[in-house]
């Protein structure tokens, strides 16, 4: 039974995913301010991954993609050309590991520790992390929180904390917008971040779900992955694969972290 709840969420998810496809990534919050100001070649990037077309409006996609109007080619080449500097990768597999709080701590020590501010830190976002990057569309309908273990019953890795309003000249504020209180994707893409998603990771995880029966459309493997694929959030640049575009990126000069 379609409740009227659930047909909004529809309508609002088909909108969404129309606005997105083929045009520029949406931004999640309204700050501007938290790039370094001195850091032009972030900027840059971050004004050009901004109209970088994502295309959210699949039917149906394969187990492994051969085209590159298949994922985000255009915005994962921005990041390959990238030439600000230093260039960080992280190899990020576990939703319940640190690993926004690490990005933030790297951000942090590259930026105002070392004077690097044009520090681009990348996640390569795969595993259970993967979750993180999928909206509450998605959340809602295939119960992703049953696969969290109860660490969040809803994709609490896209709020927007309170800190994340503090005073951004303020960069010693242990509860400001740098602090440990601002472990935020949104947050993070702010600062000039990049997630990148992973098909192989959608490909496997739909698979799973599909044979699992949780599957309220009843639809194939492939509708379901591209379905997944459609409700990636904002900002993300979806890749090939993880594990074959992380050579790409050290290849490009981007140094691994795990």
């Amino acid at each position: 039974m379609v409740t009227r709840r659930t047909l909004f969420k529809q309508v609002g998810a088909t909108a969404i995913g129309a606005a997105v496809a083929g045009g520029a990534a949406a931004r999640t919050t309204a700050r501007s301010d938290l790039e370094p100001p001195s850091a032009r070649s972030l900027r840059e990037l971050t004004m050009a991954l901004a109209r970088a077309p994502r295309r959210r409006n699949f039917k149906t996609v394969p187990m492994i993609l051969t085209h590159r109007d298949q994922w985000d080619s255009a915005a994962l080449d921005l990041v390959l050309r990238y030439r600000g500097y230093p260039r960080q990768v992280w190899d990020n597999t576990a939703l319940a590991s640190p690993w926004l709080n690490l990005m933030r701590n790297a951000m942090n020590t590259q930026i105002w520790s070392f004077g690097h501010p044009n520090f681009l830190c990348v996640s390569a976002t795969h595993g259970s992390a993967h979750l993180a990057l999928y909206d509450a569309y998605i959340w809602d309908k295939y119960h992703l929180g049953r696969l969290t273990k109860g660490k969040a019953s809803s994709n609490i890795f896209v709020n927007e904390p309170a800190a994340a309003h503090a005073n951004p000249r303020d960069y010693e504020d242990t509860k400001g917008v740098y602090s440990p209180h601002d472990n935020s994707i949104p947050v993070l893409q702010q600062r000039g971040a990049v997630f990148l998603g992973c098909h192989n990771e959608v490909w496997e995880l739909t698979m799973k779900l599909h044979k699992k029966g949780v599957n309220p459309d009843h639809l194939s493997h492939e509708r379901m992955a591209a379905e997944f694929t459609d409700h990636l959030i904002p900002g993300v640049i979806l890749t090939p694969g993880i594990v074959g575009t992380l050579p790409e990126l050290e290849l490009a000069g981007f140094q691994y972290a795990k």
